[in-house]
């Protein structure tokens, strides 16, 4: 632990002035215990509440940005982690509350030269019960799954770490220098949803690695980040939109050819059972084309010498390293 110079917590915020309260003191509780120095950083996202003017009030060692008009998450998040000091970030939603002993388990793995992020379990506010675990990659047909979680069966050994897909945004202690070279969260999957996912998996094509640890706790308050039950086609529109950009960034060649025949199948199947909002999603997504090929072209830039790992392959050999030990997969 001495080997790291500090820890930054970046805590995108959009109208959090009621969650803010409730996840600051335990942040500020699990970060005294490192012993290292920290700092906390809220970037707003033009919140249309007191948040800003709360934390001026109640919490004055909080740093804070604001953005001029909201952005959504990756946009925020990028903000607060440019400005951040320290080598190592955790980002953290607002509707998220850390446990005492949660950078314990963390911060070994910064000693790791190849470590892009590790994230912690997640659970409910009030319960134990398991919101999110690791995240198991599955390839299926030509499809990239991310709905999957894998838990360890058992506590696993000092020596035996679990790669995972991807770390959740919601708790992910991040490389900042790596972050910032390979550009941060992209924005086209603004406003939310899935530029954890896209982050991730660039580095690892890149050659890093991602980490989940069962033994750090955060727990999360649910359906508090993105809204009330009445936006969710307005969600699942966005959510499918970007699904379809994390696809288009990252397959190649056959696979990509097979992606989109097989999207075009299921647009077609879901047309005729009236089912209209993939296909709003499917128009959102070729509006953003010239920002996918852009994205395609910005990862092969940042290869270097590097060889670019391919989306089969890696979940392949992803799944033969998490699988050494015993998991239970959960589809959320």
């Amino acid at each position: 632990m001495q080997l790291i110079n500090g820890i930054s917590v970046v805590i995108p915020n959009y109208n959090g002035e009621q969650l803010l309260p409730q996840i600051l003191p335990p942040a500020v509780l699990a970060l005294s215990a490192t012993g290292i120095p920290y700092e906390i950083i809220v970037a707003d996202d033009a919140s249309t509440d007191d948040s800003v003017a709360m934390l001026q009030r109640d919490f004055p060692q909080v740093q804070f940005i604001q953005l001029p008009t909201n952005g959504g998450f990756s946009k925020t998040a990028n903000a607060g982690i440019q400005v951040a000091r320290f080598d190592w970030v955790l980002l953290l939603n607002s509707d998220v509350k850390l446990t005492p002993t949660y950078f314990e388990y963390l911060l070994p793995y910064c000693q790791q030269s190849d470590l892009f992020s590790v994230s912690g379990r997640i659970v409910g506010w009030e319960t134990d019960q398991i919101q999110d675990g690791g995240k198991y990659p599955v390839f299926q047909g030509a499809k990239i799954k991310t709905s999957y979680d894998f838990v360890p069966e058992q506590t696993s050994p000092a020596i035996f770490s679990f790669p995972c897909f991807y770390s959740s945004g919601a708790n992910a202690l991040i490389n900042r220098k790596l972050f910032l070279e390979l550009g941060g969260f992209n924005e086209l999957f603004s406003p939310f949803y899935v530029e954890d996912t896209e982050l991730c998996l660039r580095a690892w094509r890149l050659g890093y690695s991602n980490y989940y640890e069962h033994k750090a706790i955060c727990a999360h308050r649910t359906s508090s980040t993105i809204g009330s039950p009445e936006r969710k086609k307005q969600v699942n529109r966005i959510y499918n939109r970007n699904k379809y950009l994390l696809h288009a960034i990252h397959l190649d060649g056959f696979y990509l050819l097979s992606w989109f025949l097989q999207l075009k199948l299921e647009l077609a199947f879901r047309l005729l059972t009236l089912r209209f909002t993939p296909l709003l999603s499917y128009i959102d997504f070729l509006k953003l084309i010239q920002g996918v090929i852009k994205s395609r072209r910005e990862l092969r830039k940042l290869l270097g010498s590097k060889r670019l790992q391919g989306v089969p392959t890696l979940f392949a050999k992803l799944q033969q390293q998490i699988n050494q030990q015993p998991v239970q997969l959960q589809q959320r």
